[in-house]
């Protein structure tokens, strides 16, 4: 689980997702877990929850910053 870009210049904007550790950072990724928007007051978190959960089981590993968000929304690793 990573964060992908998708915000313009200067209006940074990204999608939590579950990619294959190969692939680039902006590149093919397998599914779309969430938004996060951090130029918002406070930063806004948005997440699909259950979809989180059942990849956590599954054996997907999230990034620093990912793992920061998911507590942020209270769902424990």
């Amino acid at each position: 689980m990573r964060l992908t870009r998708i915000g313009g210049k200067g209006k940074p904007s990204y999608r939590v997702v579950v990619a294959n550790s190969e692939s680039p950072r902006d590149g093919k990724f397998l599914e779309i877990l969430g938004n996060y928007d951090p130029k918002k007051n406070p930063a806004e978190i948005i997440l699909k929850e259950e979809r989180v959960r059942e990849w956590l089981t599954k054996g997907a590993k999230p990034t620093l910053t990912v793992s920061q968000l998911l507590e942020k929304k209270g769902i424990r690793i």
